[in-house]
Order: C-alpha cells, then structure tokens, then sequence
C-alpha cells in the first residue's frame, strides 16, 4: 500500500482499506462497518437474515464479510482480531460458530468469555499501538461489578508480551505490517512500547 497516513485523525475507512488491500484477494474476505452489532459472515450466506446495516448496497455474497459496529475504529481493529485467530474450520461458521452470552454472565459464563478473548484483545491492543490509538481492555460483563478488569487485563498484557516474544499469528503480523506502514510506526516502536509499560 502506497498511501501513508501520518495524520493525527483515524478512521474505521482507514482500516478497511488495509485490510481490504490485504486480505480481499488473498483471503477472498473484507471488513464492512455500519452494522448494528458485529458479525463474521461467511462468503454465499445472505446478511440479511443475521445483520442490520446502514448501507447493505455493497455486501458481496461471493466475499467473506467481518462486519463491525457502526463506524467505530475499536470494533473494527476487535473483529479483525477475532478473524486473525480464527482458523481455516471456523471462517466457514457463521460468527466462527462462537457463543455469545449478553451482559449479566455469571461468574462461570464470565470465566469461559475472558478464556476466548484473552487473545483476541492481546492482537487488539497491538493493533491500537501500531494505528497510534489507545487500548481499554474490555470484559464486557457491567451486570457483573465484582468482575475485576485489571485481573484480565494482566492475562491479556501477558499474551501480547507471548506475541512480541514468540511470534503474532499469521494474518496479524500482516495486518499489523499494513498498520505499520500506513501510519508512520513499525514492529520495533511496538515492541518497545510493550517493552515500557
């Protein structure tokens, strides 16, 4: 990708041009913003029947569509990294044929969300450090007051400090590479950055 964007502004249309320039061909997959929640749809399944969106005009049932919530930056960046460490069997699924459980988990239901997303958030977080935005950890459970962030926050810290260390998935080290490249940062400026904190 050619354009660099060292603006201090960002966009979730920004992120959907490199991932688009990135995985469209390669990964026959593009990343759509505008719905009402998001949602991983395999290619030849109609949306329609799964998501509301703002503009359904562009969805391209021969694609594999990662759709985020409205035009948020931070939903983008967290539904990549779910497609990111979702394997060849789960891209097939609808929403990789995960669980979902709303607010108000118990702490057992709570247990088994942050077991899933812990990796997921480490890749967003390196995510928000190559765009130049920060991170919040999320555990996603308001119902549940005794469910301490900070707890989660350490495992998903110590999952990106295994990614700086050991290696990030395939499709994230490219997404990152595209990050890097299209506002100013690099792999080292992310490592030190992990490095500090």
């Amino acid at each position: 990708m050619e354009q660099q964007c060292r603006a201090q502004t960002r966009s979730s249309e920004q992120l959907e041009q490199i991932f688009n320039f990135s995985f469209s061909s390669i990964e026959n997959t593009v990343l759509m913003g505008g719905a009402t929640e998001p949602l991983y749809l395999p290619a030849g399944m109609d949306y329609s029947a799964h998501i509301r969106l703002s503009n359904p005009c562009h969805v391209m049932t021969e694609k594999h569509h990662i759709f985020y919530r409205a035009n948020y930056f931070s939903s983008a960046l967290h539904e990549v990294a779910h497609w990111c460490i979702a394997g060849e069997r789960r891209r097939a699924l609808l929403d990789y044929g995960y669980w979902y459980a709303p607010d108000g988990r118990d702490k057992s239901e709570q247990t088994a969300f942050e077991l899933v997303e812990r990796k997921p958030q480490a890749l967003e977080w390196a995510f928000s450090l190559a765009a130049g935005i920060q991170f919040r950890v999320s555990n996603d459970n308001l119902a549940m007051l005794e469910v301490s962030d900070s707890e989660f926050q350490e495992k998903v810290w110590h999952q990106l400090q295994a990614y700086c260390e050991f290696g990030f998935p395939a499709r994230a080290g490219i997404f990152l590479n595209g990050l890097f490249s299209y506002y100013g940062s690099s792999k080292n400026r992310l490592l030190a950055q992990v490095k500090e904190r």
